[in-house]
């Protein structure tokens, strides 16, 4: 079964290297929309994915609490796992923040749902009710102003996928590196030092970093029609669908240029194994 998984997840790699074949499968997807109006503020949904890795949601949802947006409306959306119990409790903590202008939104799912992210990339895309829905990673955090400057970039713009050309990325960490270590004064507020970060350029729209209109979202799901994405795995995927779903909208995306945002590059996999913490198997 599994060898039979992995033929699939190939074919499905080199039919999105084919671009005549997409005519046959991509949705319908609205050629334009109209701008918000001028009074209204852009609304953002940001959608993140966390399996053992209360960490770094912790410092992604700690980036929005240190500098919440003042001209956008922000939803943060995790999808998680209720017996992923550490990062069940960060989520409570920061709902009960009360951050302005910022939802943050729990999705539980069963594992084997959360396993394959195209399946909650695709219950959130269908029903999002922002302007823009960026679909990112747990180790993607926003800077000061950074998600202000991405709305007045996007809130005009007609094109499908947007992407930042530019980010700060970490080193390679290791799996004992301090950021990774148990902290008793979690759940809680994280400050993060980005002194030893370096600007990584990226050529399209892959990993943490895929903004999307909302009407093409809603239409389009995220790999919605290509029923192997949507079945539950047994392990966490590699997010390899992304080079399919850009297939499908016809698109690498348009990059923008927009600084301050931030990756954590990190060694230790908690979704896949054991790593340093307050739990051994937590990462």
């Amino acid at each position: 079964m599994a060898r039979g998984k992995a033929l699939k997840e190939n074919a499905y790699r080199i039919l999105a290297s084919v671009p005549l074949l997409r005519r046959f499968f991509a949705p319908d997807l609205p050629a334009s929309r109209p701008p918000p109006s001028p009074d209204q503020r852009l609304r953002l949904e940001i959608v993140s994915h966390c399996w053992r890795y209360d960490r770094l949601l912790t410092y992604q949802l700690s980036s929005l609490a240190l500098a919440p947006p003042r001209e956008v409306e922000v939803r943060i959306t995790v999808f998680h796992s209720q017996e992923d119990e550490p990062t069940v409790e960060a989520l409570h903590y920061f709902q009960a923040q009360g951050i302005p202008g910022v939802e943050v939104n729990p999705w539980p799912l069963d594992r084997g749902r959360l396993f394959r992210r195209a399946i909650g990339r695709n219950l959130a895309a269908r029903q999002t009710e922002a302007d823009w829905i960026w679909f990112t990673d747990c180790d993607i955090l926003f800077g000061e102003g950074a998600l202000d400057r991405l709305g007045r970039e996007v809130r005009d713009r007609q094109d499908f996928l947007v992407f930042p050309r530019t980010h700060m990325c970490s080193p390679l960490l290791p799996g004992n590196d301090p950021i990774f270590r148990d902290r008793k004064d979690l759940p809680g507020i994280l400050t993060l030092d980005t002194d030893g970060f370096e600007p990584e350029t990226r050529d399209r729209a892959v990993g943490g970093f895929q903004i999307v209109r909302s009407d093409v979202a809603r239409a389009a799901g995220y790999c919605g029609n290509i029923s192997f994405y949507q079945e539950p795995v047994a392990s966490w995927q590699k997010s390899y669908e992304d080079r399919t779903f850009r297939w499908l909208l016809g698109t690498q995306g348009t990059p923008v240029e927009v600084d301050g945002f931030y990756r954590i590059r990190h060694q230790a996999k908690g979704r896949k194994g054991k790593v340093p913490g307050r739990s051994k198997d937590r990462g």
